[in-house]
């Protein structure tokens, strides 16, 4: 009997490590292109801030401002609006409705490109913004420079973000890391010729970034249109205006739940820059939340896979494999997290002269490695979490939660660390923290008490809700031929 039970626990655990690799090769498989993607592509942005800060600390506290506050402002809503595109194409696809992956790709970019077109004030008038709110003036004028040239950073986002979460959902985004990844190879090339051999300066490092980007949209259309999606793409429809206000109000869940988190980190910046010597501390504190965010685009990869993940095991009904999925994905980013929880406190002084040749702010960076190190291994459980809430459609519960657990306990604790028990930018990153904190265990509990099979129910009841015939679909093709 010691036999038959011994044997069988055996095969259970080689039942075990047979599901988590295989779950581990379908999760790796859009988590690695979406890390190539995010990381090449947020790249750029720290090339840039490397070539611009070595013009000058006022020119390096302008930049910080206007990517962590203004971008970081306008990225957080695009990216949010199109993660309904991410959270319906995954569901299609998962339930073979392969027809409408390109109607809701259709559907979002009109959303988003009028949701763009709102946003341009804010990088138009961006540094009369900055003075209104008590920013210095030297660094709101040099920032509200730079803005302008961001203009064209911000309709690359709205193309690129929505034709990635199309792709991404049909594992088709291998693709998407490629021309992300030759695309930041050029805009190396391009930031040193420029701005170290040319000397243009600002103008120049904005140039490179602007043609590297648009580099990237420029090949996701030749493959959109190229007829590498045939089951998904059947061009352009009038369908595509039809249901668009149920879109519109997923979108926005979608949104606010991305925006709360992005702007959490740019308001603390906001505080930052109202200390006494607002320069380094701008300064110091982006380049930080630099090295978080750029680490974050490797955890961003595992929150694009449990997204797609869980959205395809919900539309084609299997609520046990959504939730095996999400454990095995927490689980690959703690170790990573962990990984760089090391590199951060080993090697923050070297990593700050990668973006800085003032001893000053290299100092200052060094003083937080404690808290960089504490940040970069919450990323991996934050990002897991939060992927498999716009997986399953769940957008809006993690929004009120980033509201709770951010603006209503990190912020007010920040404010109390940083300006009443004067421990400065460290007070303030102290707040963050700790919000990041709530909000990982606040969600860690709604997804163990998620009712999984509740959710495939959901999911089915949003598909069929908008769901067109092929039928119908050709008959749009046809009103617009």
């Amino acid at each position: 009997m010691e036999e038959r039970l011994l044997g069988s626990e055996a095969k259970d655990i080689s039942d075990l490590k047979e599901r988590i690799w295989t779950e581990s090769k379908k999760l790796w498989r859009v988590a690695f292109p979406a890390m190539l993607t995010r990381v090449s592509q947020y790249g750029m942005f720290v090339i840039t801030q490397g070539f611009i800060g070595h013009l000058g600390k006022v020119e390096l506290a302008a930049y910080a401002l206007i990517q962590i506050i203004a971008v970081r402002f306008s990225n957080g809503i695009l990216l949010g609006m199109s993660s309904a595109t991410e959270t319906l194409c995954g569901q299609a696809f998962g339930a073979g409705q392969y027809h409408m992956m390109g109607i809701y790709l259709q559907r979002s970019l009109i959303i988003n490109l009028a949701t763009g077109t709102i946003l341009l004030p804010v990088f138009i008038f961006a540094g009369d913004i900055f003075k209104l709110v008590g920013e210095q003036t030297d660094i709101a004028n040099e920032a509200g420079y730079i803005s302008l040239w961001f203009i064209g950073i911000l309709y690359f986002f709205i193309f690129s973000l929505t034709i990635q979460k199309y792709l991404q959902a049909q594992l088709k985004n291998m693709i998407l890391g490629w021309l992300s990844a030759v695309a930041f190879v050029v805009h190396v090339l391009f930031s040193w010729i420029f701005v170290s051999k040319l000397n243009l300066g600002i103008p120049g490092a904005m140039s490179a970034m602007i043609m590297s980007s648009w580099l990237i949209v420029i090949g996701e259309f030749v493959y959109l249109f190229g007829g590498w999606c045939p089951n998904t793409w059947k061009g352009f429809s009038s369908a595509a205006f039809i249901d668009l206000i149920p879109i519109l109000k997923l979108s926005i869940s979608s949104g606010v739940m991305i925006c709360l988190e992005f702007w959490y980190n740019a308001l603390l910046v906001l505080l930052a820059g109202y200390m006494k010597n607002a320069t380094l501390e701008i300064a110091a504190f982006s380049i930080c939340l630099n090295i978080i965010a750029w680490e974050f685009m490797l955890c961003f990869g595992f929150l694009a896979a449990s997204g797609v993940r869980v959205s395809n095991e919900l539309g084609r009904g299997d609520s046990k494999a959504a939730k095996f999925s999400v454990k095995v994905a927490i689980t690959t980013t703690t170790i990573i997290g962990i990984f760089f929880f090391i590199i951060c406190l080993v090697f923050s002084r070297k990593i700050a002269y990668l973006f800085t040749s003032d001893d000053e702010v290299a100092e200052s960076v060094t003083s937080l490695n404690v808290l960089l190190a504490f940040s970069v291994l919450l990323n991996g459980v934050q990002a897991v979490l939060s992927g498999a809430a716009v997986g399953a459609g769940r957008q809006k519960v993690v929004a009120y939660i980033n509201i709770g657990c951010y603006y209503l306990i990190g912020v007010p604790a920040g404010l109390l660390l940083g300006y009443v028990a004067d421990l400065k930018v460290k007070g303030i990153w102290m707040g963050m923290v700790i919000g990041v904190v709530m909000q990982s265990l606040v969600l860690s509990y709604v997804t163990w008490k998620t009712d999984w099979d509740e959710e495939v129910n959901k999911a089915s009841e949003r598909l069929n809700k908008w769901l067109l015939k092929p039928s119908d679909h050709q008959e749009s093709n046809d009103l617009l031929q």
